[in-house]
């Protein structure tokens, strides 16, 4: 029986297990991806309090290490369901392995967002990828596109830049959404070409790989063919929280809806990060998010 049972392991999951750690319970990270959640895919951290510039997967790697240090217990298993027996949860994997808790932290984040146009799923892996990071060495002095206009989308076209021939950024609307500094970047850099209120209505492919998406401009209608061997989608995320709805409410975007006190209509239940709603979904909101919630899961135990 753990004190706290965390479902994630990102920023948030992992800052509940510190703060509930310090404070001399037991706690366990459930992850199925990988420990650190979305930061890690991102080349540079700069917007981190008293760090000039970290990368993402060695932040993450700091955090596992402070937690596990500090005798957090950490599983790679995919929760399924939580079970309610009143004095204590269990929280059910996909293997049928369980875990009880005391209380349940769900920090459990988001997922990319798929375009959801015809031959993207086919594609993965021969064009199309949701990751900059881990796949844009494959795309080396070649032609690439990334659609999407909010930070994650300037950050993947300023890290392929340096290793791509070329690089179109595609974007819905007129503007960014993302930093001034990061538009500010991506303006002064000679190989990357802007492609603005734009949708991308087809891939077009050779031998199953990808050879080149058509750019729609919604204004004129006008369609673009761009030649390109790689996309790489940065068009926002989804929450996975549909397991855990009959704890949790959920708002009509699949969000957790839980205050900033991280409560949910479910004693000794509580939710973190990402996955809550929220106006900001930033590093520094998720681990904050994470110290409330194992504060809020500590203090419930002490008045069992």
């Amino acid at each position: 029986m753990y004190d706290i049972v965390i479902i994630g392991a990102g920023p948030a999951g992992m800052t509940a297990a510190l703060y509930g750690l310090r404070a001399g319970k037991t706690a366990v990270l459930l992850e199925c991806n990988s420990f650190g959640g979305q930061i890690v895919y991102s080349p540079r951290v700069e917007n981190f309090p008293s760090l000039m510039q970290i990368s993402g997967n060695e932040l993450a790697s700091n955090m596992l290490d402070q937690v596990t240090n500090l005798g957090a217990d950490v599983e790679f298993a995919k929760a399924c369901a939580i079970e309610d027996h009143g004095s204590y949860k269990k929280v059910v994997c996909e293997d049928g392995e369980s875990f009880d808790g005391k209380t349940v932290i769900i920090a459990t984040g988001v997922k990319h967002r798929k375009l959801g146009i015809e031959g993207e799923d086919e594609l993965i892996g021969s064009g199309i990828s949701y990751c900059a990071v881990c796949d844009g060495a494959f795309f080396k002095g070649r032609d690439v596109a990334v659609v999407g206009g909010g930070d994650t989308a300037l950050q993947d076209a300023v890290y392929l830049s340096v290793y791509c021939n070329k690089v179109y950024l595609i974007h819905r609307r007129d503007t960014f959404r993302g930093e001034a500094k990061l538009v500010e970047k991506i303006n002064a850099i000679a190989n990357i070409e802007t492609v603005l209120d734009s949708n991308i209505t087809a891939l077009n492919t050779e031998n199953g790989f990808l050879t080149s998406v058509v750019a729609t401009n919604k204004n004129t209608k006008e369609n673009r063919e761009i030649s390109v061997a790689g996309l790489f989608v940065a068009i926002g995320q989804v929450p996975e929280n549909k397991p855990f709805e009959g704890f949790v409410k959920l708002d009509e975007n699949g969000y957790f809806d839980a205050g900033e006190n991280a409560k949910t209509k479910t004693n000794g239940i509580f939710v973190a990060g990402d996955c809550r709603a929220k106006e900001v979904r930033q590093l520094t909101t998720a681990v904050s998010d994470g110290a409330v919630a194992g504060l809020a899961a500590c203090a419930y135990i002490d008045r069992q």
